[in-house]
């Protein structure tokens, strides 16, 4: 039995607006997984909204509950198979890319900035803390600088969701899941 067969957590990562949220409910759904959202959890864990507990406590705070979160989604994942839809920032943290290195089988869902600002603009921002104010298509491009390598460092499938439905991006996924599990 390979390293990858024992993997039962199929993690979304990438940036915030590219469908993580979405496109997990419907692959739990199809797999019959359990569905996780690394920010509901923290929000549960926190007893307030993460926006809140982002501006309160920092973002140092912050990714350390969102480290203590993954390492307890990842482990309850070892008897009940899960899929998680990270939070955009996820990988900026060392240990929580060990975490999903060693645990989990990442897919980077990826789409241009000018694709993520139009989906970030027609919902709201609110639960996004580092998408406040102006300049948000600056920001985004901020935040693709640094996170990109990471998410590719990790990725063992990357999608463009600019250009796929939900549907097939879930029959791409778990094709390669099935393919690479072996």
């Amino acid at each position: 039995m390979t390293t990858q067969s024992l993997r039962r957590t199929i993690a979304l990562i990438g940036l915030s607006g590219v469908g993580k949220s979405t496109l997990a409910q419907q692959l739990a759904q199809q797999l019959g997984w359990k569905y996780v959202d690394t920010d509901a959890m923290i929000s549960r864990f926190a007893g307030k909204p993460v926006a809140e507990y982002f501006a309160t406590k920092g973002e140092v705070a912050f990714r350390k509950l969102e480290s203590e979160v993954l390492g307890a989604m990842l482990v309850a994942a070892t008897y009940h198979p899960c899929v998680i839809a990270t939070g955009g920032g996820i990988v900026v943290q060392a240990e929580n890319r060990d975490l999903l290195h060693q645990f989990a089988w990442n897919v980077w869902l990826d789409a241009p900035d000018s694709v993520l600002l139009q989906r970030l603009q027609s919902a709201t921002t609110e639960a996004r803390p580092l998408l406040q104010g102006d300049d948000l298509l600056g920001k985004l491009a901020a935040m693709r600088a640094v996170r990109a390598p990471l998410y590719r460092e990790l990725a063992h499938l990357t999608l463009d969701t600019s250009h796929l439905s939900n549907t097939a991006m879930i029959s791409a996924i778990t094709r390669e899941f099935a393919l690479r599990a072996r």
